[in-house]
């Protein structure tokens, strides 16, 4: 059996991070013994993956409790701040911070670890109700990165793609390089390859292409925030998919587990979209002061969504039943 390298690994008073950055050219660790590390570590992608950043969020917060009340003060606020579309540290952040206020340090900690172990059980859960959605499906699609580097488990998406295959229900999976910070050519691309996974990278522009031709049967992504009525944040580049997927017949999945539900949020244009750096784009080529607009997610109508598939089962139009529980 094929052992991934752990993204998070808490040790007693300190995170270690697996700097997502480097990869695939090298597996490094940072040692996170503050949560002002933790907040770094989340803004700068050295962690990345809503569930991921939910659960690094966690630790964050359980850092600042063993630091003093005025660190745990400033945390709640930075690390929900550090990367503002991702809907998981709203939700994790707060819950450490409750039990260190009714059990301290010790509490908060405990508290973290719990949350990681529960991102644990939801992947497999979602892996699970995913392969069987994708029975059949042959070759698919996906975009970004949803594997176990970012989330505490399996993975989403392409825990449910892994599954899929293992069952042999699935021959593999074609994955978009994911400008312009390439998550799919560096991290699933590379997950792939360690699990054995049968797979093929191709530019996001020859996406659409690969759909006319009808060479998958459904196309799979991930979510940093779902809103009440079925809208979808995700990486840039992730709504031309769903059009093009509409157009096409085919069925486009969004695997997530319900904590990415934002029960405060009516419908996608609430949804806060970060923007990113100028540089991220631009010196890549070269250029020092081209404008640049480098929004990191956009929203996909749920009603082009064919279903979301959560711990809880697959669900589809309409999204109104889902609440956060």
């Amino acid at each position: 059996m094929v052992t991934l390298p752990a993204n998070l690994v808490w040790r007693a008073t300190a995170l270690e991070v697996l700097d997502q950055r480097r990869l695939p050219a090298a597996e490094h660790y940072l040692r996170c013994a503050r949560w002002t590390d933790v907040v770094e570590a989340i803004a700068q992608l050295a962690v990345r993956g809503a569930p991921a950043i939910g659960i690094a969020a966690g630790y964050g917060a359980a850092l600042a409790a063993i630091e003093g009340p005025a660190a745990l003060d400033r945390a709640r606020v930075e690390l929900v701040r550090a990367r503002p579309t991702a809907v998981e540290p709203g939700v994790t952040v707060p819950r450490v911070v409750a039990a260190a206020s009714l059990g301290g340090p010790e509490a908060a900690v405990a508290e973290a670890v719990r949350i990681h172990q529960e991102d644990a059980a939801r992947c497999e859960d979602i892996a699970q109700l995913g392969a069987q959605v994708l029975a059949g499906a042959d070759w698919v699609l996906t975009h970004c990165h949803t594997g176990a580097l970012a989330t505490g488990g399996v993975g989403t998406a392409l825990g449910a793609i892994r599954r899929a295959w293992e069952a042999g229900g699935l021959a593999g999976v074609y994955c978009c390089e994911t400008r312009p910070l390439w998550q799919g050519a560096r991290l699933t691309a590379w997950e792939c390859g360690q699990l054995g996974l049968p797979h093929r990278l191709l530019a996001d522009g020859a996406a659409g292409s690969l759909l006319a031709e009808g060479r998958v049967g459904a196309v799979c992504v991930g979510a940093d925030r779902i809103t009440v009525n079925g809208d979808v944040a995700n990486k840039i580049g992730t709504l031309p998919l769903a059009i093009a997927a509409a157009h096409y017949e085919i069925p486009f999945y969004v695997f997530a587990s319900m904590t990415t539900v934002d029960a405060g949020l009516v419908s996608g244009r609430q949804i806060p979209i970060e923007q990113r750096s100028a540089d991220e784009v631009r010196l890549p080529h070269g250029l020092e002061t081209t404008p640049v607009w480098n929004p990191a997610f956009d929203v996909t109508p749920g009603t082009l969504v064919s279903a979301i598939v959560t711990e809880t089962g697959v669900h589809r139009r309409p999204y109104g039943f889902l609440p956060r529980p």
